[in-house]
C-alpha cells in the first residue's frame, strides 16, 4: 500500500513539474514575443527618398536602434548580473512603456532626429531578455523553456513585421506612426503576460541540486569568473559576435533582401519563413532537455552550433552559384544561423554554469557576450554604409555568412576542446 502511495505521489509530482514547465515556457514565449512589437515593426518601413550624409534614413534608424541595444547590453552586464527577484515586473513594465513612448516621439520628430528616439527605444528594450529569462533559469526544464522563449524572437520578428505592414495597409497609417500604433496592439497583452510570469514558482531543491543555485553576482564575483575562464570566453564571444552580426543583418534588412529577391509584394513571407524556422529550431533545442548530464549536454550544444553554421554556409554557397533559389536560401540560412545563435541565449551559458557549479546567473554571461555582439553589429553596418561599399544587402549577407561559417566552425571546435579539458582537469582536482 505504501509503495503504491509513493508511486502515486511521484507521478503527481512529475505532472506538477511538467505543468509548471509548460506554463513557464508558454508564458515566457508570449511575454518576449510581445516585446518584439515595440522593436521590429519599423524595419518594414522603407522611408523612400530620405537620405542623410549619403545614407538612407532606414539604415540610420536601424543603426541607431542597434547602437541603443549595444549600450543596454554593456549596462546590463551589471544590471542583470545583480538583478534581484522582487520588483522585476515593475522594471520590465517601465522599460517597455518607456520604449513605446520613444516610438511616439519618433512619430512626431522630423527626420533625421528620429534617430535619437530609436536609440532610446533600443536601449530600453535591451534589458528585457535578461529580466524575462531570470524567471526561468536554473531548472531541469530550463533548456525546454529557454528554447521556447528563444524561438519567440524568430517567430515574433516575422509576425510583428507582418503586423506593422498590416497596420500601414489596412489602417492607412504612415510609416512614422506605424511603429507606435503596432505597439498599441500589444501593450495590454504584454502586461497580462508579464503578470503571468510572476506566477511561475521558484526553482525547487531538485532543480538547484542539478543546475546549481542562481544568485546575483557582484563585481568581484564577475571578475573572478572572467579571470578563470578568460580564454574560453574570448573564443565564445568571438563566435557569438560573428553570429550576432549576421543575425542582425538578416533581421534588420529582411525587407530589403526579400525585395531584392522578388518577394516585395508578399506580406506573409515574413511569418511563413520565420514560423518554419521557429519550429525547426524549437524541436532541436528542446530535445536537449532530455540530457540530464550537464557536460554531455554542453558538448551536444557545441555540435548543434557546428551543424547550424554548416547549414548556413553550404546553403549560401549553393545560392551564390545558382543551385537554389532565394526563398530556399533565406529559409536555410535562417534555420542554420538560429541553430547556432539561439543556444547562446538559452542553453550554452545555462549548462556552462551547471557544469562548473558556478554561483551566479546566466543573465550576466548572456549580456557580457551580447554587449560585444551588438558592438560588432554596429561596426559592420557603419562600415558598409560609410566606407561606401556598393553591394546589395542580399549579396553582402550571403558573402558574410560564408566567411562566418569558416571562422565560426574553427571557433566552435576550439571552444569545445578548451571547456572539455577544463572540465577533465577540474574533475581530477588539478584546478
Amino acid at each position: 500500500m505504501s509503495l503504491t502511495l509513493k508511486a502515486n505521489d511521484a507521478r503527481a509530482l512529475m505532472r506538477k513539474k511538467a505543468a509548471i514547465a509548460v506554463f513557464a515556457a508558454i508564458t515566457a514565449f508570449l511575454t518576449y514575443a510581445s516585446v518584439y512589437a515595440f522593436r521590429k515593426p519599423f524595419t518594414v518601413a522603407r522611408f523612400e527618398g530620405k537620405m542623410f550624409w549619403g545614407v538612407s534614413y532606414q539604415t540610420l534608424l536601424i543603426i541607431s536602434q542597434v547602437a541603443g541595444y549595444m549600450l543596454s547590453k554593456f549596462s546590463g552586464i551589471r544590471f542583470i548580473a545583480e538583478l534581484k527577484r522582487f520588483g522585476r515586473w515593475k522594471a520590465a513594465l517601465s522599460l517597455v512603456i518607456a520604449s513605446w513612448g520613444a516610438l511616439f516621439f519618433f512619430a512626431i520628430t522630423p527626420a533625421p532626429f528620429g534617430m535619437i528616439w530609436l536609440l532610446l527605444n533600443g536601449y530600453f528594450l535591451g534589458f528585457l531578455w535578461g529580466i524575462v529569462f531570470s524567471y526561468v533559469e536554473g531548472r531541469k526544464s530550463t533548456d525546454l523553456i529557454g528554447a521556447v522563449m528563444a524561438v519567440s524572437f524568430i517567430f515574433s520578428g516575422g509576425f510583428t513585421r507582418s503586423a506593422g505592414a498590416w497596420v500601414m495597409s489596412e489602417w492607412h497609417i504612415s510609416e512614422y506612426w506605424m511603429p507606435f500604433m503596432t505597439g498599441l496592439l500589444f501593450i495590454i497583452p504584454f502586461i497580462v503576460f508579464l503578470l503571468m510570469m510572476e506566477k511561475i514558482p521558484q526553482p525547487d531543491p531538485d532543480d538547484i541540486a542539478e543546475r546549481s543555485v542562481r544568485e546575483p553576482m557582484n563585481a568581484p564575483a564577475r571578475k573572478k569568473f572572467i579571470r578563470e575562464f578568460s580564454l574560453g570566453l574570448l573564443i565564445v564571444v568571438l563566435v557569438y559576435v560573428l553570429l550576432t552580426v549576421m543575425r542582425d543583418i538578416r533581421d534588420n534588412y529582411m525587407a530589403n533582401m526579400w525585395q531584392e529577391l522578388g518577394y516585395a509584394g508578399d506580406k506573409k513571407v515574413y511569418t511563413q519563413t520565420e514560423t518554419i524556422t521557429s519550429l525547426i529550431v524549437l524541436l532541436i533545442m528542446s530535445s536537449l532537455v532530455v540530457i540530464r548530464r550537464n557536460i554531455f549536454a554542453f558538448r551536444m550544444v557545441h555540435f548543434v552550433i557546428f551543424c547550424g553554421l554548416l547549414i548556413a554556409g553550404v546553403s549560401s554557397l549553393l545560392f551564390r552559384h545558382g543551385y537554389i533559389n532565394g526563398y530556399l536560401w533565406m529559409q536555410c540560412t535562417g534555420a542554420g544561423l538560429y541553430m547556432s545563435y539561439i543556444p547562446f541565449n538559452c542553453i550554452f551559458f545555462e549548462r556552462l554554469i551547471a557544469v562548473f557549479k558556478i554561483r551566479g546567473n546566466t543573465g550576466f554571461l548572456m549580456y557580457f557576450a551580447d554587449a560585444f555582439g551588438y558592438l560588432g553589429s554596429v561596426a559592420v553596418m557603419l562600415m558598409k554604409e560609410f566606407i561606401n561599399v556598393k553591394i546589395t544587402w542580399s549579396s553582402f549577407y550571403s558573402e558574410g555568412v560564408i566567411y562566418l561559417t569558416f571562422l565560426g566552425l574553427a571557433g566552435t571546435v576550439i571552444s569545445l576542446v578548451y571547456f572539455n579539458r577544463r572540465f577533465v582537469r577540474t574533475k581530477q582536482g588539478l584546478i
